[in-house]
């Protein structure tokens, strides 16, 4: 198992040096001069040439390349160019919210996906299973700027059993969750039914059956975890999705995660603080990809080796 980790972190470490790197230059990339951006079209010559001596914009690349790598070893991602703060203590203060946002959309969506698939699967061509491939297939057509303003509507305003917006408390992350899970419901719904009645129709389940095993026993205990891989393989893809979709919910429901964050960095045309919150989703989605790694060896033993 050591050997295993060892060999998942050697593969992860050159994917993070290219993110990284890609972070870096994003700056650099972006049309225009960020000093002019900030100080404005009529700022004196030497005020920009201040600035930009201040932010450290006027070093070689190289140089600039490496004071960003100790930068981001120390957990110093520079200052942010609108707000009176560090971009690290921004992303400290916001990251929370949207890592509790995504694991609360990845619990719906589980918790919808896997009874739903495994009901479909095993009744398979009966009205049951119809039913739940054309409500899945409606979730992947229904896009979450669509979803979240109905839910707004119908679950806010109308019946006013949970708040429009903010984070004071679980009942503001509900609708946020179920708009962001929804989508990623009807993906695994698909996979987990595929998955099971694969597993379902192998030899070690009628075997299973003929031993006098609980049809629950079968189906959850052994059909239900080898059919795992592939929905864990989903998941770990489809976190990266989430982060995605993270910006466009919570500027919906005003929630206060890097997603929002992003959007007024950009707004704001505040590149630091652009920089540090791709440079966090990135890592972030590197390390689910190596937790998804882990959880396979979970799952199936036989992968270790």
């Amino acid at each position: 198992m050591l050997r295993y980790l060892s060999l998942r972190m050697l593969y992860t470490l050159p994917v993070v040096w290219l993110v990284v790197s890609l972070v870096f230059l994003l700056i650099h990339l972006v049309p225009g001069d960020p000093i002019l951006q900030m100080l404005g079209e009529g700022t004196p010559a030497t005020d920009i040439q201040a600035a930009r001596h201040a932010y450290g914009l006027d070093l070689p690349l190289g140089e600039q390349y490496m004071r960003y790598w100790k930068g981001v070893l120390h957990g110093d991602l520079g200052p942010s160019l609108r707000f009176n703060q560090s971009v690290s203590s921004l992303i400290a203060q916001r990251y929370p919210y949207t890592l509790r946002l995504t694991l609360a959309a990845l619990v719906v969506a589980m918790l919808l996906s896997i009874p739903a698939g495994v009901r479909s699967a095993r009744r398979r061509d009966h009205w049951d299973d119809r039913l739940l491939s054309v409500v899945s297939l409606f979730g992947l057509s229904f896009p979450n700027f669509a979803l979240g303003p109905i839910l707004i509507l119908f679950f806010a305003i109308k019946l006013g059993w949970l708040p429009v917006s903010g984070s004071g408390s679980v009942e503001h992350l509900v609708l946020p969750a179920i708009t962001m899970g929804g989508a990623l419901a009807a993906i695994l719904t698909r996979m987990v039914r595929t998955s099971m009645l694969e597993e379902l129709g192998h030899d070690y389940i009628r075997t299973a059956r003929a031993k006098g095993l609980r049809e629950r026993t079968v189906v959850y205990r052994h059909a239900l975890r080898n059919a795992m891989i592939p929905i864990i393989t989903v998941l770990g893809l489809q976190f990266g999705a989430l982060l995605a979709g993270a910006i466009v919910t919570e500027t919906i429901f005003s929630w206060p995660g890097i997603g929002r964050l992003t959007i007024q960095a950009i707004s704001n045309r505040d590149y630091y603080l652009v920089q540090g919150c791709v440079l966090a989703v990135g890592l972030t989605y590197l390390s689910v990809n190596f937790l998804t790694d882990l959880l396979y060896s979970v799952a199936n033993p036989r992968i270790r080796q």
